[in-house]
C-alpha cells in the first residue's frame, strides 16, 4: 500500500481518482484499507482548503421560515414586534441573545447558523 500526503491540487486530484477506483472495495480488505485511508486524507484536505461556512443568521431564519411556510408576523413571537422582524430580516438590527435563544427554542434553528464571528461581520 503506497499512499502519500495530500499536499497539493494534483495529489488531491489522484487521491479523488483513487477514491472512485477503490469505491466498490470490501472492507477488510487492502483495497477496502486503502479507500479508508483514502476518505480520511481527502476529509482533512478538503477541510483546510474548501471549508463550508455555516450560513448567514438571517438567511438560516428565511429558510426556516420558507421550510415550516411562516409569514413575517408569526416571527413576532420569537423577535418581537412588525418594526424589529423587518429590521432584523433586513440586516439593520443585530440578534439579540434572546431573540437567537427564541428562534433556536422554537424554530430549531441551529445555533451554529445563528451565532458566528464569521456572520456578525455581514452586519457591518
Amino acid at each position: 500500500m503506497n499512499i502519500q500526503p495530500i499536499k497539493t491540487e494534483k495529489d488531491y486530484d489522484k487521491a479523488l481518482a483513487e477514491i472512485e477506483a477503490f469505491w466498490e472495495a470490501d472492507e477488510g480488505t487492502e483495497n477496502g484499507d486503502k479507500l479508508d485511508i483514502l476518505l480520511i486524507l481527502v476529509d482533512d484536505y478538503e477541510k483546510i482548503h474548501y471549508p463550508i461556512l455555516p450560513p448567514d443568521p438571517i438567511e438560516a431564519i428565511k429558510f426556516r421560515m420558507e421550510q415550516m411556510n411562516l409569514s413575517r408576523k408569526d416571527l413576532e413571537p420569537y423577535i418581537g414586534g412588525r418594526g424589529r422582524v423587518s429590521e432584523i430580516l433586513n440586516y439593520q438590527r443585530k440578534l439579540s441573545l434572546n431573540m437567537i435563544r427564541s428562534l433556536h427554542s422554537n424554530l430549531s434553528i441551529p445555533l451554529e447558523n445563528l451565532i458566528s464571528e464569521i456572520k456578525i461581520s455581514a452586519y457591518k
